[in-house]
C-alpha cells in the first residue's frame, strides 16, 4: 500500500469513498445530503492537506490533516479518515493513521486529537486505542445516529 498527496485527478475516487459514508450518516458529523461538489469542496478545503491510500493503483482510502485549532492550539493536529467500503478490514485505516502520525510529527505537531469519534463506531475506537489514542472526554449524546438515535461522541488524543 502506498500513501501519497491527493491530486485533483483523485476527485472521482475520493467521492466514491466519501459518498456512501456521508449517505449512511453513521460515523461523520457532516450532512448526509451533501452534493458531490459540496463534499469535495469541504474535503479539499485550503486549510486541509489531503492524502490517498492506494493498493494495486486503486484508491482505497483518503484522509486529511489540519491543525485542530488556530493560534495557541495550532500545535495539535486533527485528521479525518475514510476507507472505501470494499477495502474495510484490509489495513487501510491503520496505514493511513500511521502515515498521518509520522507526517504530523515531521510537520512539527506535538499531538493529534480527534474531536468527534462516534462511540458506536467500535471498529474505529478500537483501532485508535490500539494506535495509542486515549479517550480524554465524552460528549454525552453528542452525535445523532440515524439508527441508534443519540450516542456519545468521544474526544481522543495522542501525544506525538
Amino acid at each position: 500500500m502506498t500513501i501519497r498527496g491527493a491530486a485533483p485527478a483523485d476527485a472521482d475516487a475520493i467521492w466514491s469513498i466519501l459518498e456512501p459514508v456521508l449517505r449512511a450518516g453513521e460515523t461523520y458529523a457532516l450532512p448526509p445530503d451533501w452534493s458531490r461538489s459540496k463534499a469535495l469542496s469541504y474535503w479539499f478545503s485550503p486549510n486541509l492537506e489531503v492524502f490517498v491510500a492506494e493498493m494495486n493503483e486503486l484508491v482505497t482510502g483518503t484522509y486529511f490533516l489540519k491543525a485542530n485549532q488556530l493560534g495557541g492550539g495550532a500545535h495539535v493536529a486533527n485528521c479525518g479518515y475514510v476507507t472505501a467500503q470494499n477495502s474495510i478490514g484490509r489495513g487501510v485505516a491503520t496505514a493511513m493513521c500511521q502515515h498521518s502520525l509520522r507526517y504530523a510529527t515531521e510537520r512539527g505537531f506535538r499531538a493529534m486529537q480527534f474531536n468527534c469519534v462516534v462511540s458506536s463506531n467500535e471498529r474505529a475506537v478500537k483501532l485508535w486505542r490500539h494506535l495509542g489514542f486515549e479517550i480524554i472526554g465524552t460528549i454525552p449524546e453528542g452525535f445523532e445516529h440515524p439508527i441508534l438515535g443519540f450516542v456519545d461522541a468521544l474526544i481522543m488524543h495522542r501525544a506525538l
